[in-house]
Protein backbone atom coordinates (compact mmCIF):
# COMPACT_ATOMS: atom_id res chain seq x y z
CA UNK A 1 0.00 0.00 0.00
CA UNK A 2 1.44 3.50 -1.10
CA UNK A 3 0.88 6.66 1.24
CA UNK A 4 1.98 9.20 -0.66
CA UNK A 5 0.21 12.22 0.72
CA UNK A 6 1.57 10.67 4.94
CA UNK A 7 4.99 10.37 3.03
CA UNK A 8 5.27 14.07 2.36
CA UNK A 9 3.50 15.72 5.74
CA UNK A 10 6.76 13.12 7.03
CA UNK A 11 9.16 14.59 4.58
CA UNK A 12 8.37 18.21 4.81
CA UNK A 13 7.94 17.99 8.99
CA UNK A 14 4.08 18.13 8.90
CA UNK A 15 3.28 14.89 10.02
CA UNK A 16 1.44 14.54 13.54
CA UNK A 17 3.09 11.78 15.41
CA UNK A 18 -0.69 11.58 17.04
CA UNK A 19 -1.22 9.29 13.82
CA UNK A 20 1.53 7.26 14.36
CA UNK A 21 -0.24 4.17 16.00
CA UNK A 22 -3.22 4.67 13.35
CA UNK A 23 -1.40 4.46 10.56
CA UNK A 24 0.11 1.55 11.93
CA UNK A 25 -3.27 -0.12 12.24
CA UNK A 26 -4.75 0.98 9.05
CA UNK A 27 -2.63 3.23 6.86
CA UNK A 28 -5.21 3.15 3.96
CA UNK A 29 -7.49 5.16 6.34
CA UNK A 30 -4.88 7.16 7.58
CA UNK A 31 -3.69 8.27 3.89
CA UNK A 32 -7.67 8.73 3.11
CA UNK A 33 -7.96 11.20 6.17
CA UNK A 34 -4.94 13.17 5.54
CA UNK A 35 -5.34 13.72 1.87
CA UNK A 36 -8.37 15.04 2.41
CA UNK A 37 -7.71 17.56 5.25
CA UNK A 38 -4.71 19.02 2.89
CA UNK A 39 -7.09 18.70 -0.53
CA UNK A 40 -8.39 21.89 -0.34
CA UNK A 41 -4.75 23.73 0.80
CA UNK A 42 -3.06 21.84 -2.73
CA UNK A 43 -5.71 23.13 -4.97
CA UNK A 44 -4.20 26.64 -4.11
CA UNK A 45 -7.74 28.39 -4.21
CA UNK A 46 -6.87 30.07 -1.13
CA UNK A 47 -3.67 32.63 -1.24
CA UNK A 48 -0.96 30.30 1.28
CA UNK A 49 -1.70 33.76 3.68
CA UNK A 50 -5.10 32.49 3.87
CA UNK A 51 -4.65 29.04 4.73
CA UNK A 52 -2.09 29.97 7.01
CA UNK A 53 -4.54 31.97 8.94
CA UNK A 54 -7.38 29.48 8.94
CA UNK A 55 -4.93 26.58 9.94
CA UNK A 56 -4.00 28.83 13.01
CA UNK A 57 -7.86 29.36 14.17
CA UNK A 58 -8.41 25.80 13.73
CA UNK A 59 -5.12 24.68 15.93
CA UNK A 60 -5.46 27.48 18.49
CA UNK A 61 -9.33 26.80 18.94
CA UNK A 62 -10.26 25.05 22.54
CA UNK A 63 -11.59 21.95 20.55
CA UNK A 64 -8.27 21.52 19.19
CA UNK A 65 -5.23 22.89 20.95
CA UNK A 66 -2.60 21.54 18.87
CA UNK A 67 0.73 23.79 20.43
CA UNK A 68 2.84 22.37 17.27
CA UNK A 69 0.27 23.30 14.56
CA UNK A 70 -0.20 26.68 16.36
CA UNK A 71 3.63 27.09 15.86
CA UNK A 72 3.64 25.49 12.58
CA UNK A 73 0.98 27.91 11.08
CA UNK A 74 2.33 30.91 13.05
CA UNK A 75 5.65 30.69 11.28
CA UNK A 76 4.65 30.02 7.91
CA UNK A 77 2.19 32.98 8.07
CA UNK A 78 4.78 35.12 8.79
CA UNK A 79 7.05 33.79 6.32
CA UNK A 80 4.39 34.37 3.51
CA UNK A 81 3.27 38.23 4.56
CA UNK A 82 0.79 38.07 7.43
CA UNK A 83 1.01 40.62 9.72
CA UNK A 84 1.44 39.79 13.49
CA UNK A 85 -1.55 42.20 13.79
CA UNK A 86 -3.30 39.23 11.65
CA UNK A 87 -2.65 36.85 13.66
CA UNK A 88 -3.80 38.26 16.39
CA UNK A 89 -7.12 39.17 14.94
CA UNK A 90 -7.41 35.14 14.33
CA UNK A 91 -6.23 34.39 17.85
CA UNK A 92 -8.79 36.69 19.22
CA UNK A 93 -11.48 35.77 16.67
CA UNK A 94 -10.95 32.28 17.99
CA UNK A 95 -10.92 33.42 21.85
CA UNK A 96 -14.42 33.49 21.59
CA UNK A 97 -14.54 29.39 21.50
CA UNK A 98 -12.78 29.98 25.12
CA UNK A 99 -9.83 31.94 25.83
CA UNK A 100 -7.99 29.44 25.92
CA UNK A 101 -7.23 29.90 22.32
CA UNK A 102 -5.21 33.27 23.35
CA UNK A 103 -3.11 31.73 26.46
CA UNK A 104 -2.39 29.34 23.61
CA UNK A 105 -1.48 31.28 21.11
CA UNK A 106 -0.15 34.86 21.93
CA UNK A 107 3.13 33.61 23.63
CA UNK A 108 3.45 31.34 20.42
CA UNK A 109 3.13 34.97 18.72
CA UNK A 110 6.00 36.44 20.35
CA UNK A 111 8.37 33.30 20.56
CA UNK A 112 8.04 33.49 16.72
CA UNK A 113 8.23 37.40 16.30
CA UNK A 114 11.68 36.96 18.19
CA UNK A 115 12.77 34.41 16.35
CA UNK A 116 11.86 36.27 12.76
CA UNK A 117 13.49 39.34 14.38
CA UNK A 118 16.29 37.32 14.70
CA UNK A 119 16.54 35.76 11.78
CA UNK A 120 16.20 39.60 10.06
CA UNK A 121 18.95 40.89 12.25
CA UNK A 122 21.33 37.73 11.00
CA UNK A 123 20.18 38.25 6.98
CA UNK A 124 20.95 42.18 7.74
CA UNK A 125 24.31 41.62 9.43
CA UNK A 126 25.30 38.70 6.93
CA UNK A 127 24.27 40.86 4.05
CA UNK A 128 26.56 44.16 5.71
CA UNK A 129 29.54 42.07 6.01
CA UNK A 130 29.90 40.74 2.30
Amino acid sequence: MTTPTCDALRATGEWNSAWDEMFALDPDWVEKFVAMGVAPRLKNVLEPKVWELIAIAVDASCTHLYAPGVRRHIRRALEVGATPEEIMAVLQGVAVLGIHSCALGFPILAEEMNAQRKHDLKEEHHALSR
